[in-house]
């Protein structure tokens, strides 16, 4: 699965100019959802200029994807990196009707990613409900990184997928000295206060290490009000590739990631 896409510069983000690549989808309806997608690579991947096959199934189900380069300039460093994405984040709010973007003023916006591309989002839209309130139609965490304590019962699968050593690292990274695991934007697993969140896609399968934080994130939101959609894919669609992990089976999860994103933009529309 592909989409045409096109590299640009955002050039009045509040942290700085970011490079970004737009993924736009086949036959783009009127006012078609705006997505800022955050790319996984387990808070250690730094690299822009790639195909990114989620960003890709997003925009295949009818969506504008930009794909921003929000961790090159800040070592993959909270608080820097949550900064840097929600400052993107409000300029699209901002500027979504842009020529160089393709939307109108009534398009959704909406924040994505994928392992801790999702963890930096569900942060995203926990300051974005606390300073921007109302402007975030929707969140999509897609086997969203949440614990770094790594705790749960699925995680005993890092090993066969070969990113064990890659997550320690990562958070290690990512949280650094700051003791930024006690901040609910770097570590939305353990934020007690939920309610008020825009609506979620939570995405995650069988064969996922990253599926009890996952569906348990999922659940807590629910459990504070927000209108959640959650689906755990079977095993056997190759999901680790996904976020870079190893499997058996040939990836075949696109898909269903676009036709579960489609479903939820209905959703938020109705």
């Amino acid at each position: 699965m592909s989409a045409p896409w096109k590299d640009v510069v955002l050039e009045n983000v509040p942290t700085g100019p970011v490079a970004a690549r737009i993924y736009n989808g086949e036959g783009l309806k009127k006012a078609a959802p705006i997505v800022l997608y955050l790319h996984g690579g387990a808070f250690l991947d730094t690299e822009h200029a790639t195909v990114r096959p989620v960003a890709a199934s997003l925009a295949e189900a009818g969506a504008i994807v930009i794909a921003a380069d929000y961790t090159s300039g800040n070592q993959n460093a909270f608080p820097q990196v949550l900064e840097c994405a929600y400052g993107i984040l409000a300029y699209l709010g901002n500027k979504r009707n842009m020529l160089e973007l393709g939307g109108a003023k009534k398009s959704l916006l909406f924040v994505a990613g994928e392992e801790s591309g999702g963890n930096v989002a569900a942060g995203v839209a926990l300051k974005a409900r606390d300073q921007m309130p109302g402007s975030l139609d929707g969140q999509v965490l897609i086997s969203p990184l949440l614990d770094p304590f790594m705790g749960s019962k699925s995680f005993l699968q890092a090993e066969e997928s070969g990113m064990r050593e890659r997550w320690t690292e990562g958070w290690n990274r990512y949280l650094g000295f700051l003791g930024g695991v006690c901040h609910p934007y770097a570590a939305p697993r353990y934020c007690s206060r939920l309610s008020g969140l825009a609506p979620a896609l939570v995405l995650t399968a069988e064969d996922d290490p990253l599926r009890d934080e996952s569906m348990e994130y999922g659940r807590r939101l629910e459990e504070a009000g927000v209108r959640v959609r959650q689906q755990v894919l079977p095993a056997g669609t190759g999901w680790p590739t996904l976020y870079g992990g190893q499997s058996k089976d040939k990836p075949s999860w696109q898909q269903d990631v676009c036709c579960s994103f489609k479903g939820f933009v209905e959703d938020v529309q109705a």
